[in-house]
């Protein structure tokens, strides 16, 4: 029997995963919160005991483990196998992550942002499994895309492929990567709480949205419950939402784009407003032949996405 290794590392928690080479679920997982105060090296010190554990307490030799993934926020060098200090992870700067783990445990290492790390997830054991040409949107915290394209995940000539948050929509908007109008602007729980404070500030209609707790969630249970302005708010989302999709399915033709978090929990809020504009604005014979679809992983994609890396990994060394 050979296994995958994966670590998911993010701001909060950290997981250390075990699976086994052809199964499309988790073996054994550990869990600890990262407390970055700590710093890298404590922490990194974590995931490598935390690995060892798993291991030993499934009885699993290190030589019979194919690779280890390794799920994290950017930016960092993928190549190198180097994390270059993300804004969750402050003293992360340039840690050597994929050479630590190989040194200590002899398991051959990949390191993914967390974006190509989630498409490889949802395409190989997921919404977007049978598929060629796949987009995955995170559509969280930010707005960033993982591409599957011609059977293979594609991350660009430096590494930065998918950064579609990037792309200005609208002259003026919500602002992200200091850019007003932005994908991300508008397509981000950010993005909904800054519409929802300006389109609150200029309403004069009566509104459930709590005035002093302004979120996307709390805008998104308002319009669950009817609400007029937090519906407006979340068409207005979802009219954004399909632009930039209609932006993606004209450049790259892809036959599904699986969208995460925020379309996941409330799609319904947007998808007729998305609709809409594709409709509008994508060239037709693309449009019919992409199917846009909520994530499939929930919150077990980061095990799911760690695991991916070193699946995607260990077999591009076949």
């Amino acid at each position: 029997m050979k296994y995958y290794l994966g670590m998911d590392i993010g701001g909060t928690k950290c997981a250390v995963i075990l699976s086994e080479k052809n199964a499309a679920s988790v073996k054994d997982k550990i869990r600890f919160e990262t407390r970055v105060e700590r710093g890298y090296a404590e922490i990194v010190e974590q995931l490598i005991s935390s690995a060892r554990e798993i291991l030993e307490r499934n009885g699993i030799d290190a030589s019979d483990v194919l690779a280890c993934g390794v799920s994290c926020g950017g930016p960092l060098d993928s190549d190198r196998g180097i994390i270059m200090r993300p804004p969750n992870l402050p003293d992360w700067d340039n840690v050597p992550l994929a050479d630590m783990v190989k040194d200590a445990l002899g398991i051959p290492c990949k390191v993914r942002n967390d974006a190509d790390a989630c498409a490889l997830a949802e395409w190989q054991f997921g919404a977007g499994r049978g598929t060629k040409n796949m987009i995955f949107l995170t559509f969280g915290t930010g707005m960033g895309a993982g591409l599957i394209l011609d059977g293979k995940l594609y991350s660009g000539s430096c590494g930065t492929a998918g950064e579609v948050g990037h792309i200005r929509l609208d002259a003026d908007g919500p602002a992200a990567y200091g850019k007003a109008g932005s994908f991300e602007g508008f397509c981000s729980g950010a993005g909904i709480a800054v519409m929802g404070k300006k389109m609150l500030s200029i309403y004069n209609g009566t509104t459930i949205i709590p005035r002093d707790n302004v979120t996307a969630k709390t805008i998104a249970d308002a319009a669950v419950n009817g609400d007029k302005l937090a519906n407006a708010i979340y068409r207005r989302c979802g009219e954004k939402l399909g632009l930039g999709i209609s932006i993606l399915i004209d450049i790259l033709n892809p036959e599904r784009i699986v969208i995460g978090s925020i379309y996941q929990r409330s799609g319904f809020l947007l998808a007729d407003a998305m609709n809409e504009t594709i409709k509008k604005e994508a060239l037709a014979i693309s449009a019919e032949c992409c199917k846009i679809v909520p994530a499939m992983l929930g919150d077990e994609i980061g095990d799911f996405a760690a695991i991916g890396v070193a699946k995607d990994f260990a077999e591009a060394k076949k």
